[in-house]
């Protein structure tokens, strides 16, 4: 907490320095009009899931599982001149059943959501008033950073978030707090902690750089092996883009090359990876094809996507005893960069506007080798200026030991498994 309090303290004093600079003419900046702005949300959220009578799940929970959770963000911007500033509050509320999960089930953290926590960030801004059983509650800062723009530069420092990759659904070159493929809520990335800058060209191209500092989880102490450094060029050849990224990530080389193309109507995305691992080297790659048209006078805009994950279970071999043989991909999926266990998926979405305030979106996670699948019907609607209402409906599918049909659990002919499950999230915004 004195981190927290330190870190914060630092951040606000610099923007107070800032803003007390002299203007152009002499005067003092507290006089002139500073652009100051205040808002946020608080979203509260159900989830319901079923468990089929092969699941482990009902060792603890029973025939279902029901989880709640509030998330309350207050947003403080303020720009003067070049300069700006930004820090999200953050209150988050859980209670569930599932939060049980991974304290009393070896291997269940592989099918559990964490709650976040700032263990291996740089600054220790997550403070964790009581984590109990079912119920946890905390508060953070997951946004704190000081920022300065000229017309061809940009400088950011402190916690913010990044998105790379050309990735649709799966994105093997966003490994920077990616969202899961089957995320609903997507509005907000969790932050890092990292400088990073931007160079804009003439021709419209631009250079991008971050520096990601990381603590040890467990040593505690920052480490250039848990640190990123990366790179990206974006540029245009005619009216197609492309994207080259080199980085150090963990103490691990990264290349990457991408871009998007026209084809007809629509456009083809993708990225191709290469990591370098201590025990092998590894490519991945992703690629779609996404268009839109007009549907009995609705609009409707659909993604065909397909997805390599060089890090995965070859042969559809899910069981803890092969999983911890290939140590590359428990990593990435403690870390929250990777979402599947298998090697090579089909993923297809279509967003239907029904009405301009009613979307309606299919979605369907396929893993070829299993094989088994994630079906998905997400609703958005908008209630109102200031509400919105988000629903989803998830179907796994597939037999028992396949990765959407569950994996096996450590206990004879029990499994990680779930039904169907609804999710239901209301939020206001401020």
């Amino acid at each position: 907490m004195k981190e927290f309090l330190s870190v914060l303290t630092l951040c606000l004093s610099g923007l107070l320095a800032t803003a007390a600079r002299p203007s152009d003419d002499g005067a003092p900046a507290t006089e002139t009009a500073s652009d100051w702005a205040l808002g946020g949300h608080a979203k509260y959220r159900f989830t319901a899931k079923s468990l089929p009578d092969e699941s482990v799940f009902r060792t603890v929970s029973g025939s279902e599982a029901v989880d709640h959770g509030l998330d309350a963000r207050l947003k403080l911007s303020a720009a003067r001149g070049g300069w700006d500033f930004r820090a999200d509050y953050q209150a988050i509320a859980l209670h569930g059943d599932s939060l049980l999960w991974a304290e009393r089930l070896p291997g269940a953290s592989l099918s559990v959501e964490r709650v976040i926590d700032d263990s291996s960030r740089w600054w220790g801004l997550t403070h964790a008033f009581d984590a109990d059983g079912r119920d946890v509650l905390l508060h953070r800062l997951d946004r704190l950073n000081l920022g300065f723009t000229t017309e061809r530069t940009a400088w950011r420092f402190g916690r913010q978030a990044i998105s790379w990759g050309n990735g649709l659904l799966f994105n093997p070159a966003d490994v920077f707090n990616p969202f899961d493929p089957a995320a609903v809520d997507t509005e907000y990335k969790t932050g890092d902690d990292m400088l990073y800058g931007q160079v804009l060209f003439g021709n419209g191209s631009d250079l991008q750089g971050v520096a990601v500092v990381r603590r040890d989880p467990v040593a505690g102490d920052v480490e250039q092996d848990q640190s990123s450094l990366a790179f990206k060029y974006h540029g245009f050849l005619g009216s197609n883009e492309y994207d080259l990224l080199a980085a150090g990530h963990y103490g691990e080389p990264l290349l990457v090359a991408g871009g998007s193309v026209g084809v007809g109507g629509a456009v083809c995305r993708g990225d191709l990876s290469w990591t370098s691992t201590d025990r092998e080297d590894v490519v991945s790659a992703v690629t779609s094809l996404s268009y839109a048209w007009t549907w009995g006078g609705r609009n409707v805009s659909g993604i065909l996507e397909y997805y390599h994950n060089g890090f995965g279970q070859s042969g559809g071999a899910y069981g803890l005893a092969e999983l911890a043989r290939n140590p590359d991909l428990l990593e990435r999926l403690a870390r929250g960069e990777l979402f599947t266990l298998g090697r090579d998926y089909l993923g297809a979405s279509a967003t239907v506007e029904v009405t301009p305030l009613l979307l309606l979106t299919p979605n369907l996670l396929l893993n070829l080798h299993d094989p088994s699948a994630l079906a998905q019907l997400v609703l958005r609607y908008d209630l109102g200026q200031e509400l919105l209402l988000l629903a989803a409906l998830n179907v796994p599918v597939g037999p028992a030991g396949s990765e959407y049909g569950g994996i096996e659990a450590p206990v004879d002919g029990l499994y990680f498994s779930t039904g169907p499950s609804l999710f239901a999230q209301l939020a206001w915004y401020f």
